[in-house]
C-alpha cells in the first residue's frame, strides 16, 4: 500500500530520512520511503498496512500526518520512474540559469547527464571558463547553436 504523508515544505528530505530511521529501527513493515522530483511538501511511503504506515510517522518533526485513502502504483508512476525522452535541451544550446546561485546568468551547455537529469555548462560571464553542473530544471533554453529558435523549458 503507498500513502502520501504531509510534510513541512522543503523539510521533505529531513522527514524522509527521519521515517526510514524510525522504520529501521522498530523493525516495521515499511517498505520504501521516497521524495518525487517536484513534489513540494508531500512524501511517498509503501508500506505493508495503515498500522505500520502510521507508527512510522508518528510523532516526528516536519510530518503532518497521512492523507486520506491509499494510491496505486499508476497513479505516482510518471513520479518515480526516469523519463529520459523528455529532455530537449542539447550540447551548445545557450541556456539561462533560473536558479540561485548563478539566477540570470547565461551558460553554454557542455554535457548533458540524462539519467541524473543534470547539465554540465560553462558560465558565459565569467572571467575563467568554469563548468558548472546543475538539474535539468534549473536552466531554459533561449538560444539553440543550430537553429536560432526559443525554447522554455
Amino acid at each position: 500500500m503507498i500513502f502520501v504523508i504531509k510534510v513541512t515544505t522543503n523539510k521533505e528530505e529531513n522527514a524522509v530520512d527521519m521515517i526510514s530511521k524510525k522504520a529501521e529501527r522498530k523493525q516495521l513493515n515499511v517498505y520504501s520511503v521516497s521524495r518525487p522530483h517536484g513534489l513540494r511538501g508531500y512524501i511517498l511511503l509503501e508500506a505493508e498496512d495503515r498500522d505500520s504506515a502510521e507508527e512510522a510517522v508518528f510523532n516526528l518533526p516536519y510530518v503532518k500526518g497521512i492523507i486520506g485513502k491509499t494510491i496505486g502504483y499508476e497513479e505516482i508512476k510518471n513520479m518515480i520512474e526516469p523519463s529520459i525522452e523528455d529532455i530537449s535541451i542539447r550540447e551548445g544550446d545557450i541556456v539561462e540559469m533560473i536558479s540561485e546561485p548563478f539566477k540570470k546568468e547565461k551558460a553554454k551547455v557542455i554535457k548533458i547527464d540524462k539519467q541524473k537529469e543534470e547539465v554540465t555548462v560553462s558560465l558565459l560571464g565569467a572571467v575563467v571558463p568554469l563548468p558548472v553542473t546543475v538539474k535539468i530544471d534549473n536552466v531554459k533554453v533561449v538560444r539553440r547553436e543550430s537553429k536560432g529558435e526559443e525554447k522554455n523549458e
